[in-house]
């Protein structure tokens, strides 16, 4: 039996989707397909039902997978016990991200660790969306919750703070604000509430609830645009903000939040030398960054 099918297998199983499948084995999803089709073809037997939300393990399926989720942790267990030639861990490791967090602060340091370790290859993942490590969507996450169920090693990796920011030119035209009452008579720039991923990104009904949204967006880079051109007001973190001077914080005593940064990753892959050289990093990252993330502080 070809051991590539049943990764595949073992992906789809994890994934649910061809699409999600695909993305972590790095290929089309026609090939994943192609693979399933051919390992149902050997074993004589469906392994998915195809439903519209995906694929359902058959009970075929079901008894097999407990079999190849065992091939895997072998497999992992020669991968440890295996040196790497030259030295250093490789192979690939997902980190899955916030998109802002991810793209303003974690993607130079990573680019800084693939240098020193040149067999390493990083996917960072910063995306407006929670990434699930039980169907393998990463192999690392930063959420800003804190993993409650699963097999999952979780640490705390840093707090971050976020604040009101206007655009100056935008402040100076519209009224004063001085209490959080003067708030009625601005424009705000939020995320769409049914697409929120997470509820600790709830921040305007904290402070006021506005009439009507300017502009709403699943992107905080998005926010902070439409903030930067004038649109209206928007709570960011500050490490995005801040370093704007077209940019001011708004009650800067009353419009402040602290959220916090957790990482995690399955408990099974914490012996994998490639795992224990990115989690380690990106612990420094978290303390070095320290002042950037809560400016406040310093």
């Amino acid at each position: 039996m070809d051991w590539d099918h049943l990764r595949y297998f073992l992906e789809l199983a994890r994934a649910s989707t061809l699409a999600a499948a695909a993305r972590r084995l790095g290929v089309e999803h026609t090939t994943v397909a192609r693979r399933i089709q051919a390992l149902e073809k050997q074993l004589g037997t469906p392994l998915f039902a195809r439903e519209a939300a995906g694929h359902r393990l058959t009970e075929a399926g079901r008894h097999l997978l407990p079999a190849v989720e065992a091939m895997e942790a072998a497999a992992l267990g020669v991968e440890r016990a295996t040196p790497v030639a030259g030295g250093g861990p490789s192979g690939l490791v997902r980190v899955g991200v916030t998109e802002g967090f991810g793209t303003l602060i974690l993607a130079q340091h990573l680019a800084q660790l693939t240098q020193r370790y040149p067999q390493l290859s990083i996917d960072l993942l910063a995306l407006p969306r929670l990434l699930h490590l039980s169907r393998r969507e990463a192999d690392i996450v930063i959420s800003l919750e804190r993993p409650k169920r699963g097999a999952v090693i979780v640490t705390k990796l840093a707090d971050y703070s976020l604040h009101l920011y206007g655009q100056r030119e935008y402040l100076a035209r519209r009224p004063l604000v001085t209490r959080r009452e003067d708030l009625r008579h601005h424009d705000f720039i939020s995320y769409v509430d049914d697409l929120l991923f997470t509820k600790e990104l709830q921040f305007i009904d904290q402070l006021y609830p506005p009439e009507r949204f300017a502009l709403r967006s699943t992107s905080v880079s998005a926010q902070y645009e439409a903030v930067r051109a004038g649109a209206g007001l928007a709570v960011l973190p500050a490490f995005l903000a801040d370093r704007d001077p077209i940019l001011a914080r708004v009650l800067p005593q009353e419009a402040r939040f602290t959220r916090t940064f957790w990482m995690s990753m399955p408990a099974e892959a914490k012996h994998q030398a490639r795992m224990q050289a990115v989690w380690a990093f990106l612990k420094d990252v978290g303390q070095e960054e320290g002042a950037r993330l809560r400016p406040d502080r310093r």
